[in-house]
């Protein structure tokens, strides 16, 4: 386990044994809680290295030197995987029930089963919902166009389940499954890599694992879960690349007659960082994901200007005297080529169903309606897949019919107003005052862990200002580009399943939090904001107290998960006891 906070950091009055005396901006925000920049060497700041855990833990163990050692390398897959496997479990666990079309799958899960069958959405019957789950092989696709206002890129994924396990509930679901349940995985090496923590990245995927609108996304057949998996994992893709970019700069810069890395202004403002294939990656990640919904698009925008201040540190660190204008040399444009470009041109490629037929809704606009435009010049199908993109933003902008569910995003943090998916009553049901059984599926985020989340950004904002943590910005920088984006379009019927997109985010923030709370471990430097150090005797104590306070944490949430499983599933529990869920009044 490791501390999200800094172990070292220069002296800060005129007492410290290190001499040094504060800037006067300096002692002004340190009544805020800032600390300047630890004294670090130089490598460790561009590429950290991952904490171990400490012998004591081996020895109580009793587990020997050799194979504790082999644990360790083995752990930075092993954990993962092993989290990933619970979550897996709970994802797949019943994933045909409940034996209905909920909510939104009435629109994806027939627009997907017609755009694997012959490329493009069709025009389907209304009431053909039920003809579908009594006899699916017996229900026609249409072939008229159908006109749909979303990319087709997740009822590809969502069509490709179904094509391996039938027109079914479990069918049109299981894709989803399987990407929720690869996010989790991808969350805790993402965790590992951000904390350099093996354990704070497990705990990440955990907590992902458990939440309660991230487990109800994936087990239900919509657009928003598949946003969220291609955001965290171009999210990856940056992370990886700014490891590697700094890795490399690391190795460029020169090394003193003692063997200490020394900043160099010269190769910090002009190396070439060479080729970035994983920030090609994290293009086409996020292509992926605004060719599913287009509120991928601002994510786009985010991550494009968090990866170029992300070049901008790096340099600076290296000893760039002006970074901004070194990055703007060497990084910016191929920032720019490595991404946008690279996210625009496979959101037209997923388009090539609608593109090869002549049946797809407005396919033939540009022959007919748009025949002599000023733009005649360009191919029909791009100017017909212009006409159509104009038509959808209508519709979105312009959606303001109201819907019992609806919420303000104001209200999404503390689960103001939840999704019911599906709900059913069932008439004498004896364990029940009422003699009634309730069975509903809920998308709600898992309460505790939400709250807490709460907390957790007001910390990660903090640190992010005060601290200059880089990884607090960019958890930041993940929960305002899924988030903030829904507050233009207020007067929109929006809904708080829309917020599935940052809640790997949220999950990081409390990591973060929770990590802070057990502090470093003692012997790893000075911690003069908690008054400890390394030789502190009550150093250990206090970590003994901050670990089993986010331990008690982490079982409440986990515990708060399962009472509120039977919501997540749609079992059928007496109505007193779903009434007792009822936690507030706009959840019924």
């Amino acid at each position: 386990m490791t501390s999200t906070a800094p172990e070292t950091q220069r002296g800060q009055d005129a007492g410290d044994p290190l001499g040094e005396q504060p800037t006067s901006w300096q002692r002004r925000l340190r009544r805020f809680g800032h600390v300047p920049r630890p004294e670090t060497p130089l490598r460790d700041r561009l590429d950290p290295p991952y904490t171990r855990p400490g012998r004591q833990v081996w020895s109580v163990l009793a587990i020997p030197p050799h194979v504790a050692d082999r644990l360790v390398r083995w752990s930075g897959w092993g954990g993962p995987l092993l989290v990933t496997l619970v979550a897996g479990l709970l994802r797949f666990w019943r994933l045909d029930q409940p034996n209905a079309v909920i909510f939104d799958e009435t629109y994806y899960a027939k627009d997907a089963w017609a755009l694997v069958n012959q490329g493009y959405e069709g025009s389907w019957p209304k009431d053909v919902d039920k003809l579908i789950l009594k006899d699916p092989s017996s229900v026609p696709i249409p072939t008229d166009p159908g006109y749909v206002v979303h990319p087709p890129v997740g009822k590809w994924i969502i069509g490709f389940g179904e094509q391996l396990f039938g027109f079914t509930p479990f069918g049109w679901r299981f894709m989803v499954a399987v990407l929720g349940t690869i996010s989790v995985l991808l969350l805790c090496r993402i965790g590992r890599r951000l904390f350099r923590s093996t354990f704070l990245g497990c705990l990440a995927g955990l907590l992902l694992a458990v939440d309660g609108l991230h487990f109800v996304m994936s087990r239900t057949a919509l657009l928003d879960l598949i946003v969220m998996f291609f955001v965290l994992a171009a999210f990856g893709c940056l992370v990886v690349d700014r490891d590697r970019s700094r890795r490399r700069l690391a190795d460029a810069l020169p090394v003193d007659e003692e063997g200490v890395l020394r900043p160099d202004a010269r190769i910090a403002e002009t190396l070439r960082l060479g080729r970035r294939p994983w920030r090609l990656g994290a293009g086409v990640m996020l292509g992926l994901a605004f060719a599913t919904k287009w509120n991928g698009l601002y994510v786009l925008a985010a991550f494009g200007l968090m990866t170029v201040v992300w070049d901008v540190g790096a340099r600076r660190t290296a000893g760039a005297v002006r970074p901004y204008m070194a990055v703007l040399r060497r990084d910016l444009v191929p920032a720019f080529l490595s991404t946008v470009p690279v996210a625009i041109v496979t959101y037209i490629v997923s388009w090539t169903g609608w593109i090869v037929t002549d049946k797809g809704y407005y396919r033939n606009w540009a022959a007919t309606e748009g025949k002599g435009s000023s733009w005649s010049w360009l191919p029909d199908w791009l100017r017909s897949l212009w006409h159509y993109e104009n038509q959808v933003y209508d519709f979105h902008v312009g959606l303001t019919s109201g819907h019992t569910y609806e919420s303000n995003p104001w209200s999404w943090l503390v689960l103001g107003r939840p999704v019911s998916y599906f709900y059913e009553e069932q008439a004498g049901c004896k364990e029940s005052s009422t003699g009634k059984c309730a069975a509903e599926v809920l998308a709600i985020g898992t309460p505790l862990l939400w709250w807490l989340a709460c907390f957790a950004l007001a910390y990660v904002v903090w640190r992010w200002l005060f601290r200059r943590d880089w990884r607090a910005g960019a958890i930041a920088c993940g929960v305002a580009a899924g988030w903030v984006p829904w507050f233009f379009y207020q007067e929109r019927t929006i809904f708080l399943f829309y917020a599935v997109v940052f809640v790997p985010f949220l999950c990081l923030a409390v990591t973060m939090l929770l990590g802070a709370i057990v502090g470093p471990a003692a012997g790893t430097g000075a911690r003069a904001d908690l008054g400890l150090t390394s030789k502190d005797p009550t150093g250990e104590r206090r970590r003994t107290l901050g670990a089993i306070a986010a331990g008690v944490l982490v079982l409440l949430i986990i515990w708060n998960f399962i009472y509120f499983w039977p919501l997540f599933t749609g079992t059928s529990i007496p109505e007193d006891l779903w009434r007792d869920r009822m936690w507030l009044d706009t959840w019924v």
